[in-house]
């Protein structure tokens, strides 16, 4: 059975800048892919504010250099999915999809979430074409223009709001007569001139054929139909985290997200730590990401250091 110092779950940015660190420190990491090698930013075109590349770099070429570097600094990537963890001590028994069982004296949870969508074959054909499900990654590239947003809560309000600076105009559709966001939001929300809200409306179509060029609303209440004219259709319903793996022994919030100690990646389970999108509702950015896969390689290398393994 093999034993392992480092085991990293997980292909996206926090994985392979673990990945990076571990190497670097002399852990020896394994790293398991998953079944989305490199993450939400594989569906990505354009990254444009991830430092260190000044004119911008498609996502799929940016995990690409994340893979290369990882293998470069001696990091042992297989391209497998985990199927099984259970916590012990003191090391952690994995399994593996083709019946492979290694133990692991560290693992490092970064197996991301992923956007709630719509599920409309143009929302999917659409998707890095004028669709997107981020306003903050990729809000910058409809500046000057109409867009429109679909969700009802705080996220959806802090995205319609972070979009009204850049775009000429917001239509926000809402699928019901209220929003589930906090008064403070939606009374922010209102307030924005360049903010249209429509209430008790859905998504009908979304329209164009190389890129959006229009979404076509269908009001609830009266059946009507009205097209608007948008360039940028954003989704703000949700994600959700892949950690149903740990489900029942490791801490969550209601949604599923896993919980750390503040200021570092520890989870409840010694030994086990969790970085990027699986641990963090609130940025979920390329560069956090990164940066907590670095937090997670360093917790995890002094945690080694100190119980001599």
């Amino acid at each position: 059975m093999d034993l392992i110092k480092c085991l990293i779950i997980g292909s996206g940015p926090a994985g392979y800048t673990a990945a990076i660190y571990a190497s670097r420190a002399g852990l020896k990491p394994v790293l398991y892919t998953g079944l989305e090698q490199g993450g939400q930013l594989m569906q990505t075109t354009d990254v444009e504010n991830y430092p260190g590349y000044p004119n911008g770099i498609l996502g799929p070429e940016m995990m690409e250099d994340f893979r290369k570097q990882a293998e470069r600094m001696g990091t042992d990537i297989r391209y497998a999915i985990v199927t099984k963890v259970t916590a012990g001590q003191p090391y952690h028994t994995v399994e593996i999809e083709d019946g492979t069982v290694l133990q692991a004296a560290t693992i490092i949870i970064c197996t991301g979430a992923k956007a709630k969508w719509l599920g409309m074959p143009n929302e999917q054909r659409l998707n890095g074409y004028g669709v997107s499900a981020c306003a903050v990654c990729d809000g910058f590239f409809y500046k000057n223009m109409d867009v429109a947003i679909v969700g009802a809560g705080d996220t959806a309000c802090e995205e319609a709001l972070y979009l009204s600076k850049l775009c000429t105009h917001v239509h926000m559709l809402v699928r019901s007569d209220k929003m589930r966001a906090s008064k403070v939001m939606q009374q922010r929300v209102i307030d924005t001139p360049n903010i249209t809200v429509y209430w008790n409306s859905v998504t009908d179509d979304i329209l164009g054929d190389k890129g959006v060029e229009a979404v076509r609303i269908k009001n609830v209440v009266s059946n009507e139909l009205k097209e608007v004219p948008v360039k940028g259709f954003f989704v703000a319903i949700g994600h959700q985290p892949s950690s149903d793996l740990f489900k029942g022994w490791i801490d969550m919030d209601e949604q599923g997200y896993i919980q750390t100690k503040p200021g570092t990646t520890l989870t409840n389970v010694v030994g086990i730590f969790a970085a990027g999108d699986v641990q963090d509702k609130n940025y979920r950015q390329a560069v956090t990401s990164a940066g907590s896969g670095c937090m997670a390689a360093l917790d995890a290398e002094r945690y080694l250091t100190h119980h001599g393994l």
